[in-house]
Formats: C-alpha cells, structure tokens, sequence
C-alpha cells in the first residue's frame, strides 16, 4: 500500500482555487485559503490596527471575524500569524490562516478504499435508556436511512443538512457524499438510542474550512444556549494539519465554549503519520486512530502518536449510506456503484463514531455524566491499552 498524498492536495487545489499549498518544512504541507486570516471576535480590534495596511475588507461574525488581505500585498499568511503569534507582546491574540480541512475516509489515489455497495448490516437494536443523549454531527449532512427516518429528531433536522449527492452533475457520486450518512449509522450501531444535533460542513467532496467549523460550532453553542438542550457529545471525523504543527487557536477557543460536560470525539487522519492531526489533537478532544478490521492491530492507514487517546476498528466498516445508482456497469452480475441506503467503507472517520458511540451510550443507560462516561470507557486500568494508540474500544461494550 502507499500514499499519494502530493496528488490528493493538488487536486483539491484544482478543485477550490482559492486554496494554496505551503509547506513551512519538509512532509509539512497542509493548505490554506489563500489571503484569508481568522481572528477570535476578542482580539479583532488589536488586529484591525496592526493589519490595517495590507486587509481588503473584514466579514464579521459570531466568535469570529475573517480578515481578507490584498492580493497585490502578496503577505504571506503563515508567516504573518507566526510573526504574530511570537512577538512577545502579542502572544496571546487568536489568530489562524483559515486552513482547509476534510473528512478521513479512504478515497484518494494509489490502492486506497473507496465506499462500496454492502448488504444491510442488522439494524440498532433499541437499548432502554434512563436519560436522553444528544450528539452533534459536523459532517456531510444526513439522508433519510430506515435506521432513523421516523425518529422524532430526525423530522426536527433542517433541510439544508441534506446530502450533496451529485454536485458536479457528472452523473457519478461525488467523493464524499454519504459520509454523514455512513458515521451517523456507525454512532447508532454503538448508541441506537441517541439523538442527533446535524450541521453539514463538509461539502460532498469532503472539504470545509476552518470558518466553516468555527461558524456551525458557534451556531451549536447558540442553539443549545437558547433551546436549553445540551450537547452530550459533538463528532468531528474531519481534520487537517497546521501550518506549524501547532493547533489553531480558534478553533480551540470555539470547542471551549462547550465546557467539560461536552465531550468532543476527533479522528485522527489517514496518512500512517504520527504528526498532529487537528482538531484531534487538541488537549479537550479524544483524538480517536483505527485499527484493522480484526480489531489486533493499527489499520495500515491510520495515523498514530502521543496525542492519540483511543483507537477502535476502522477498517471494512459496514454502515448506512445514500441511496445512489452511478453509471458503471454491472461486473459478473454484480453492479459497483449501485447504493440501496448501505456500504462498506473504512477510515479514521469511522474509528471516531465508534468511542464516540460508546460514551454516549454508556452515559444513556447509567445516567451518567457525559465526562464520567468517557473517563470509563477510556479507562487504561480497565481496557486494552495499545502503544501510540490509546485505549481500545470494543463495539457495543464488549469487553468494558
């Protein structure tokens, strides 16, 4: 097996020309949108000041404002927000290029996994819960599944959640389309009795920026604040890399405006890299790697390190998907993009779901703090624990 990862940022480049590659040291890409600065809403007016002479304009908003430079001032970002984030006087401002990230699923070029047409897996079998649990998921959207259609959280989610199949109308189902609809189905199979707070910021070809992130998690603060309905747990199986190999600080302060009763549940990437994958290798994240689809050992494509906490099976993950019928043809009977609401898929992406499944059901059936949950199930005393993996997380409690 072997990674193009060269390949997979230049065509996501071609894909959003407004995104730029930089590469501050070697095997250190990562990308940014091109001219674009974030700064916490605290500190818009230290910056608006400092900035003054090469900003284009300033879109304002909650938590955050977006600083776009002139292009003719050719700044480079990077080295912009590091001047800044180590000039004594202004080591605390919260200040970030808008970096791009994406969903870890298997898709790129090279022997990599694709989703492929499965037969149903069973479906969640109803647990008695003593308390409601809510999670929140920042991905692709949400399909109509069987699994949960008639569920009264489901009739609440807002239309434009909906899966992106086709974006490009080329007939064929774009990279990522299905991704919400495939980690939702994984969360289920570990916590059928769950509720789902849905935001899409992922477009179907899998990639947001960190505005993005930022906004939906402003607006899930916001609404839990005005419903009075907490968020349990929020799923990021999407992520990218620093510029500097450092996490970015509006992010952080974003997922801090949830306190320690909301756990956050990150993947850990798909590059075999034990470089720190964001936003899960945040301190206040459970930064979750997979392992092979026997459950022994890490999957070949998953990224490991210091920083990881848990790990679960993440590799030939079977889930609800879309339903979608590309224009292949059928192969000694057997048609290869001909989705009826399953598939087959493997990634970090669905690693994450599993532990984050695994605290939310816990916390469901023992009337648990969501805290208290996760403090158990990633318990080292009690479970497996695995070098530069973390604490393995069987499925459906077994083995807690």
């Amino acid at each position: 097996m072997r990674f193009d990862s060269a390949a997979r940022l230049e065509r996501l480049v071609q894909r959003h020309p407004d995104a730029v590659i930089v590469e501050p040291g070697p095997a250190h890409q990562t990308v940014v949108r091109r001219d674009e600065i974030l700064v916490a809403a605290q500190d818009v007016p230290v910056l608006d000041d400092l900035l003054r002479m090469w900003v284009a304009d300033r879109e304002d908003g909650p938590g955050v404002a977006k600083f776009r430079l002139r292009p003719k001032a050719k700044v480079d970002v990077c080295e912009l927000v590091a001047d800044l984030s180590v000039h004594r006087r202004h080591r605390r401002l919260a200040v970030s290029p808008n970096h791009i990230l994406h969903g870890e699923p298997l898709w790129w070029g090279g022997p990599a996994d694709v989703p492929r047409p499965a037969d149903p897996p069973p479906a969640p079998d109803p647990v008695p819960a003593k308390r409601d649990v809510t999670v929140a998921l920042l991905d692709t959207g949400l399909s109509p599944h069987p699994w949960y259609e008639d569920t009264e959280w489901f009739q609440e989610q807002r239309d434009d959640v909906a899966e992106v199949l086709d974006a490009d109308l080329d007939y064929e189902l774009d990279a990522q389309a299905g991704h919400g609809t495939f980690v939702a189905g994984v969360l289920l199979q570990e916590a059928p009795s769950v509720r789902f707070r849905v935001y899409r910021v992922l477009s179907s070809d899998g990639v947001c920026d960190e505005l993005d992130l930022v906004r939906a998690l402003n607006d899930l603060h916001d609404w839990s604040v005005r419903t009075g309905q907490h968020v349990d747990v929020i799923n990021l199986s999407l992520g990218c890399y620093s510029f500097d190999d450092r996490p970015s600080p509006v992010i952080a302060q974003a997922l801090a405006r949830f306190g320690r009763r909301t756990v956050v549940v990150g993947c850990a990437g798909n590059n075999a890299s034990d470089r720190p994958f964001w936003p899960a290798a945040l301190k206040s994240v459970t930064a979750v790697a997979a392992l092979d689809h026997r459950g022994r050992g890490r999957a070949w494509f998953s990224n490991y390190g210091w920083w990881i906490d848990a790990c679960a099976v993440g590799e030939r993950v079977t889930s609800s998907f879309v339903h979608f019928d590309g224009p292949r043809p059928p192969v000694n009977g057997v048609d290869p993009d001909l989705f009826v609401g399953y598939a087959t898929w493997s990634g970090t992406s669905f690693a994450a779901p599993r532990v984050a499944g695994a605290i939310a059901r816990l916390a469901a059936e023992e009337d648990m703090p969501t805290a208290a949950a996760a403090d158990e199930i990633l318990d080292p005393a009690f479970a497996r624990s695995m070098p530069d993996l973390g604490v393995a997380v069987s499925a459906n409690g077994q083995g807690r």
